[in-house]
């Protein structure tokens, strides 16, 4: 019966899915109200008076932005009202309608405004077919109209969460988001709006994807998948759970459907299955070996509900960034655990790093690279030095002289302790530095084995590169003095050498646990720093997220625990 059900959710994704969704359609709520309509003029014959917004302000408080803003769209009007022709509501209030009930559903202020702007729209829309409005009603909607755009328009692309974003460790300022075109383009009748719309690129790429899992959540039972007994299954392996996954992994659109009822109930684990696997293994950040152990059940398990959850908060935080990232860009995705190097817009490669563990978090900020040290020195921390230096020279006295370290200052009991350069400095052979008050850079490290594991989140804060000659190398390739040969002369001199790069990079240092890669499929990463958790709070009604299924260990797993 399971198996029928996938076929036929499928066919029914392949064939009807734009007709299923959970948002209105906006071109039928246009086509709908603009029925009533005639008029397709941009300007109205009617005009404010400066006074009477200055009233409506004053009765009606917006923050001052907003105010600014409103003062500034009837100038550039000449005061003529922006929602209606002569007495009746014009296609522009319409437009505005249609853009409020299309936009993204779930989150909690999103929807009770999308509430009050529907409450405060179509009473109007339906009595004024048929009466004229007094002066005084006609000003105040028109004003209501104009300030609970930009009430709207800030929460729609500029973040449903209007706290402070330091409160929610965000350090990358909010870019302010001029929303001119917008109101501009809706009040002269305009209905494709994508063009004028002050959102990245990657917002429009996840809220595609979100029409696929509101269906999985609403259609499919999301059983949980047990591996039993075993520990792992696989290539060539059999087990009953196969068929399972193998319907998961269809419905999920990592294995193509095609198959005959045989094929998908067979218990062998075969080569299509392994690429499915594989698939899915690295659109989760697990090591795509193809092996199906407790990592891949346990990401199997998770519940559409809880991926849109995860889309929903990822959404977000691209509402607070520009439009357009820097063209030359160094990006690090916190819980991807990796490091994008764009170039004129486009990635040109990318490298894995280990980042700051829980307890000493990577700091989610950006910062302009300026320096390159060869051959560093590493002051040690202070917090590092008390809580471990101090305590393992106590053990042993000759403890700094075997790790290459030196006292250079201080007490003895609060002592000024660096690392000289060498092999066993902890900062490896090269430092990149994007100097900032969180002390955030980019090193090289001694310890390499580190970039093989699946989670790499254990560092003291710092971002520990997997390729860092390649960057040196990258960041000064139009400086001729600086040859792959001379910068790998540099990295063993055991001399600090400081290099300032031809050209000074923008470097972003981001949170992003859901996003569309550059071959469409959408990526999932673990919670690391429980950011996701915390936005969940500001966003939506019921912040605890729906319950993961996860499989429960099994007697042998107990055992190797205990």
């Amino acid at each position: 019966m399971r198996e029928a059900v996938a076929l036929l959710f499928v066919a029914a994704l392949l064939g009807s899915c734009s007709n299923v969704t959970n948002e209105p359609d906006p071109e039928a709520s246009v086509q709908d109200i603009n029925a009533v309509f005639e008029s397709r003029e941009a300007y109205s014959v009617r005009k404010l008076t400066g006074s009477e917004i200055e009233a409506y302000l004053q009765a009606h408080p917006v923050p001052k932005s907003d105010s600014i803003s409103v003062m500034e769209f009837y100038n550039r009007r000449n005061l003529q009202y922006a929602w209606f022709v002569n007495d009746t509501l014009s296609q522009a209030a319409a437009g505005f309608l249609a853009l409020v009930n299309s936009s993204d559903v779930g989150y909690r202020d999103l929807d009770q405004l999308r509430s009050q702007l529907n409450a405060l729209l179509r009473p109007e829309l339906r009595t004024m077919r048929d009466s004229v409005p007094c002066d005084s009603c006609r000003t105040r909607l028109e004003l209501a109209l104009t300030t609970n755009f930009f009430r709207f328009a800030d929460k729609k692309y500029g973040g449903v969460v209007g706290k402070d974003l330091h409160e929610l460790d965000w350090f990358i300022p909010r870019k302010k988001k001029n929303y001119d075109r917008l109101l501009d383009s809706l009040a002269a009748g305009g209905m494709d709006l994508r063009s004028v719309e002050p959102l990245h690129p990657q917002y429009a790429a996840l809220k595609d994807q979100l029409k696929q899992y509101f269906m999985l959540d609403t259609l499919v039972t999301w059983e949980p998948i047990l591996l039993g007994e075993r520990k792992k299954i696989e290539p060539n392996d059999t087990s009953f759970i196969i068929p399972d996954i193998r319907q998961r992994l269809i419905l999920l659109g990592d294995l193509v459907t095609g198959m005959d009822t045989l094929v998908l109930s067979s218990t062998a684990y075969d080569s299509t299955l392994l690429h499915a696997v594989e698939r899915f293994q690295d659109r989760h950040g697990l090591m795509p070996d193809g092996v199906v152990g407790n990592g891949v059940i346990r990401m199997l398990n998770i519940t559409p509900a809880q991926r849109v959850r995860t889309m929903l908060i990822n959404m977000e935080r691209l509402r607070w960034v520009p439009e357009t990232y820097a063209p030359d860009l160094i990006l690090v995705n916190i819980p991807e655990y990796r490091m994008h190097i764009y170039e004129n817009g486009k990635e040109a490669w990318r490298m894995n790093v280990v980042v700051g563990a829980e307890a000493t978090r990577t700091v989610i900020f950006s910062d302009t690279l300026s320096r390159i040290v060869f051959s560093p020195y590493w002051g040690v921390p202070n917090s590092i030095v008390r809580n471990e230096i101090l305590p393992a020279m106590k053990k042993d006295p000759n403890y700094l002289s075997k790790k290459g370290m030196e006292r250079i200052g201080g007490t003895d009991a609060n002592p000024v302790i660096r690392q000289k350069p060498g092999g066993g400095n902890a900062l490896g052979r090269v430092k990149f530095l994007f100097p900032n008050s969180y002390s955030i850079y980019f090193h090289d490290t001694p310890s390499k084995g580190g970039f093989a594991r699946e989670s790499r989140a254990f560092s003291h804060g710092c971002i520990r590169l997997s390729e860092p000659k390649e960057l040196a190398e990258y960041l000064l390739r139009s400086d001729t003095a600086w040859t792959p040969e001379k910068i790998k002369e540099a990295m063993y001199k055991g001399k600090e050498t400081w290099v300032i790069p031809p050209e000074k990079r923008p470097v972003s240092i981001g949170y992003f646990t859901a996003w569309v890669d550059d071959d469409g499929l959408l990526n999932f990463r673990d919670d690391v720093y429980g950011h996701d958790e915390r936005l969940a709070e500001e966003l939506f009604y019921d912040p605890t997220p729906p319950e993961a299924i996860v499989a429960p260990p099994t007697p042998l797993e107990e055992a190797a625990q205990q």
